[in-house]
């Protein structure tokens, strides 16, 4: 039963999302012919303009670009969060079709390595004792396949590994973003909200320069909770900023 490590990779994603987005824009403000205006937003860099319009919060225009990752090395506790972004499509391994008679990967927290070797041999010896319970219901229930596999799983912890491709629209995702990439956010989400936003930046930056937690647009969300560090977090988005801004 190995430890795994999260892994996070886009796809697939809208062909050229930036001018797709910007497309829709100006078909709402044009009277151009569509031919016409497809000419226009390959011709010219649409960067400034996106930038506007999403500064004007025309945010549906968005919904045009959208991206799809590959998601491995994280936790059902996560599936049971990122689900509850409606406006997304998910698919994702199943534990009924799939068994884990031969073991089942899963995820350390990092405040428990922190703790040291000793606890880490502890954990690993629950999620052992875990996967011996599994087997054991699976014999018990007749090992016949999914319908033994449904029910063994129940004792399968939140740590248990799962796979999954997650498709949301730019609009979706800066909303994702704004609550995910919070430092309020459970940490394994707040990672994968991370990483999914660097692998948005690398291929549609006007998109997501300002997407992040809400603190980077104004006051803290968190109110009394805030975690007190938003203009550390400025200042590092700042630094991104000009580093996308420096490579064009």
């Amino acid at each position: 039963m190995p430890r795994v490590k999260m892994h996070c990779e886009l796809i697939r994603h809208t062909l050229s999302p930036e001018e797709m987005v910007a497309m829709g824009a100006r078909l709402c403000y044009s009277g151009a012919h569509v031919n016409d205006l497809l000419q226009r937003i390959t011709e010219k860099d649409q960067t400034a303009f996106v930038e506007k319009i999403l500064s004007m919060g025309h945010e549906s225009v968005l919904e045009h670009a959208s991206f799809t990752f590959a998601l491995e090395g994280v936790s059902r506790t996560l599936l049971a969060q990122i689900t509850r972004h409606r406006l997304a499509s998910f698919s994702v391994q199943s534990q009924r079709y799939v068994s884990y008679e031969t073991g089942f990967g899963y995820v350390i927290p990092p405040r428990i390595e922190a703790l040291g070797e000793d606890a880490v041999r502890t954990y690993e010896s629950q999620m052992a004792t875990m996967q011996e319970w599994y087997c054991q219901w699976q014999e018990k229930l007749g090992k016949n396949g999914e319908g033994t596999n449904e029910d063994a799983r129940f004792v399968l912890p939140g740590a248990c590994e799962t796979r999954m491709l997650v498709t949301m629209n730019a609009r979706e995702l800066r909303h994702f973003f704004s609550l995910r990439m919070c430092n309020r956010a459970q940490w394994e989400i707040r990672e994968l909200a991370t990483r999914m936003h660097e692998a948005c930046m690398e291929v549609a930056p006007a998109l997501f320069m300002d997407a992040g937690p809400g603190c980077l647009r104004g006051g803290c969300p968190e109110g009394s909770k805030s975690c007190g560090k938003a203009a550390e977090i400025r200042q590092a988005r700042q630094e991104l900023v000009e580093k996308y801004r420096n490579r064009n």
